[in-house]
């Protein structure tokens, strides 16, 4: 499996995996088999695994997710594709209503293994309803697993690991870096739900997780070459949080900037920085910072870039986090 894949390949190669090494686990989505998927991450698994394990559905989320609600309980391992993040809200009620409480209604003895694979966030100069940061939305409705990676590695090993969870699991790909190719290794080395320290630092941390790792990751080479030495945490999984890494940079650092796309306002953002600043208040030379997107509607394509944190943004952050 080693080698340097894109992260739409290293998706595709982790739905081939899981279905081969399960004949229970099938594929449910709009466009999903002769087509391959809008982002061609199925692509040719129709072909190979025949229209009874990946499955062209009618325009209609909320009958998607129900549906695989319905397998999940007849012992099957369903994974849905929601073809953009704007489409998921007709499924809404589905997945925070039913998929999300199956397990604690029946007190334990029933398991919803679905895993429900939304591409999300911006960069693509799409159309209205194509380019939405929901997250925060699934993080609060306790009984889901909410993850999503920022790199080709992550995208294989934690696609097969969210199949393979007996829980819910809300899968965000972040649609702008489907085209980035990293090296895929042969085995996860990480559990699902543990954040990892991408670049090591001293002098402030950058939590962030998806598309904007990237964006921090630049950030930090070049603060260094202003002396400056950022630390990069990539969340992985944003319900649970793996809050111990994040404490443990953070009272190494002194300083901690939260990065994501999705509006400031309520935002994933706002529950990491009251944790730190209720774990590592001592420790803390300056207030928990907030880098993200405007809390509006997401704009026209055309204007995106100026809606979007950018390296800049999070510079000037870096700049007032450093003036305390």
């Amino acid at each position: 499996m080693a080698g340097q894949l894109s992260i739409a390949k290293a998706l595709n190669e982790a739905l081939r995996k899981s279905l081969e090494s399960d004949p229970k686990t099938l594929l449910m989505g709009e466009d999903i088999g002769k087509l391959g998927g809008v982002f061609r991450i199925t692509d040719g698994l129709q072909k190979d695994f025949g229209e009874d394990r990946v499955i062209d559905t009618p325009l209609a989320e909320s009958g998607i997710v129900g549906t695989a609600i319905g397998l999940a309980l007849r012992g099957y391992r369903p994974v849905v594709e929601i073809q953009f993040d704007g489409f998921v809200y007709p499924a809404f009620d589905q997945i925070v209503s039913q998929l999300a409480k199956m397990h604690a209604r029946a007190l334990g003895h029933v398991k919803m293994p679905v895993t429900i694979r939304i591409p999300f966030a911006g960069g693509i100069g799409a159309v209205e309803h194509h380019s939405e940061s929901h997250e925060a939305y699934f993080a609060h409705t306790a009984g889901l697993r909410v993850v999503t990676p920022s790199n080709a590695h992550d995208a294989h090993w934690m696609l097969r690991q969210a199949i393979a969870s007996d829980d819910p699991v809300i899968f965000l790909e972040p649609k702008r870096r489907y085209w980035d190719k990293g090296e895929v290794g042969d085995s996860a080395d990480l559990g699902l739900h543990s954040a990892r320290v991408v670049r090591p630092g001293a002098d402030v941390t950058l939590i962030a997780y998806g598309p904007m790792v990237k964006v921090c990751q630049e950030a930090a080479a070049a603060a260094e070459e202003d002396g400056r030495r950022l630390e990069v945490v990539d969340l992985r999984s944003i319900s649970p949080i793996d809050f111990a890494t994040v404490e443990e940079s953070v009272k190494r650092t002194g300083r901690a900037i939260v990065v994501h796309e999705a509006p400031v306002f309520m935002g994933l953002g706002a529950e990491l920085a009251a944790r730190i600043t209720e774990r590592c208040f001592y420790h803390l030379e300056a207030p928990v910072l907030r880098v993200g997107g405007y809390h509006a509607p997401y704009p026209p394509s055309r204007v995106e870039e100026s809606y979007l944190p950018d390296l800049d943004r999070v510079l000037d952050a870096v700049d007032r986090t450093m003036a305390f």
